[in-house]
C-alpha cells in the first residue's frame, strides 16, 4: 500500500461554558489522502504532524506527499486544522504498519492542536469530554442521537484560533465561573444522558471565553436570541468562531431561517447537520 485516504469529521467545541474540554463530531467532513512518494513539499502543518508521529512510532522517516478535500471551511471554529492534523497521522500510521492506536493518534494531535476539545470528537466520533493529560484522563465519549440537529451559521469571514485566544483575559470572576461551571455540567449530564430537552438554556458563558470574543463576531447574540425564539434548546459560538450553532429537536429549517435572518451578513451561509459517531476513519487504500 502507498496511498491510504482518512476522512475525518468537522467539530464544533466548547459549547459555550464548556471552554477547551467539550466538544461534537458533525456529519460534514474532509478527506486527507497520504501518499508514500516524493512529491510536492506538505505543508507546514502537514510536516509538523508528520514529524511528531515519526518520534512517537520510532519508525523511520519516509517521503509523503498529501492532499485535503471537503466541506470543512477553515478558520470558522469547526476544527479544520484537527481533520488535516489527525489525517495525516492516521495516514502514515497506516502506511507504516499501524505501529500507533487510536488512543496514541489522538495524543498526538491534541498536543499540536494545544488543547483536546476538537481532536477528541474528531477522532472518536460523537460528543467527548477531554481535559488534562491525555495519558491519565482519557477523553469520555458519548453517541449522539440522531433526533439532534445542528444548525451552522457560516460567516463569510475568518476568525484565526490565535487572534481570538490573545484576547481573552488571564483571570476570570469567580462567581461568573461557577455559574459557567453548573452549565458545562448540565451540558455533560445532558448529551450522557441523551436527556437533550435538559440542553435548553444551558450554553451560556459568563466566564470563560464567549463575553470576551463579542467584538470579534458582534452579531452573536442575536443570532442566538433568534435561534431560540425560533424553537433552539439554545447556541453558542462553534469554537472560536466565526460559526455560531444553535441546537435543535424539531424544525430545524425554522430556526435556520431566523439565524441567518438576525445575522444580516453578507455572504453568510447556513448547513443543518448532525453528530458524527464515528470519527476519524480509513476510507480507502491502495
Amino acid at each position: 500500500m502507498h496511498a491510504v485516504t482518512v476522512e475525518v469529521p468537522a467539530t464544533t467545541s466548547n459549547l459555550g461554558p464548556g471552554y477547551d474540554c467539550l466538544g461534537v463530531a458533525l456529519s460534514i467532513y474532509n478527506r486527507v489522502t497520504v501518499a508514500r512518494t516524493l512529491g510536492e513539499t506538505p505543508p507546514d502543518m502537514a510536516t509538523e504532524a508528520a514529524t511528531a508521529f515519526f518520534a512517537k512510532a520510532g519508525r523511520e522517516t519516509f517521503p509523503f506527499t498529501c492532499s485535503i478535500e471537503g466541506e470543512v471551511p477553515m478558520s470558522r471554529g469547526l476544527g479544520s486544522s484537527v481533520t488535516l492534523r489527525l489525517g495525516v497521522i492516521a495516514g502514515l500510521n497506516s502506511l507504516a504498519g499501524k505501529p500507533l492506536t487510536r488512543m496514541e493518534i489522538f495524543e498526538i494531535g491534541a498536543s499540536l492542536e494545544g488543547h483536546p476539545d476538537n481532536a477528541a470528537p474528531a477522532q472518536f466520533g460523537g460528543f467527548t469530554v477531554a481535559g488534562g493529560e491525555a495519558q491519565s484522563a482519557p477523553p469520555l465519549r458519548f453517541a449522539v442521537s440522531p433526533a439532534l440537529f445542528f444548525v451552522l451559521l457560516i460567516p463569510d469571514f475568518e476568525v484565526r484560533t490565535a487572534d481570538s485566544r490573545r484576547i481573552l483575559p488571564e483571570d476570570v470572576n469567580r462567581k461568573a465561573a461557577v455559574a459557567s461551571s453548573a452549565r458545562a455540567c448540565r451540558i455533560t449530564a445532558a448529551f450522557a444522558g441523551k436527556r437533550y430537552e435538559a440542553l435548553r438554556d444551558a450554553f451560556e458563558d459568563s466566564a470563560f471565553h464567549q463575553p470576551h470574543r463579542l467584538p470579534l463576531v458582534p452579531f452573536l447574540p442575536k443570532v442566538l436570541a433568534a435561534g431560540r425564539a425560533a424553537g433552539a434548546l439554545g447556541g453558542f459560538l462553534s469554537g472560536s468562531g466565526s460559526t455560531v450553532a444553535c441546537l435543535t429537536l424539531e424544525e430545524p429549517e425554522a430556526v435556520a431561517a431566523a439565524m441567518l435572518e438576525a445575522a444580516g451578513l453578507e455572504g453568510a451561509r447556513i448547513i443543518v447537520t448532525r453528530a458524527d459517531n464515528r470519527g476519524a476513519r480509513v476510507l480507502a487504500g491502495r
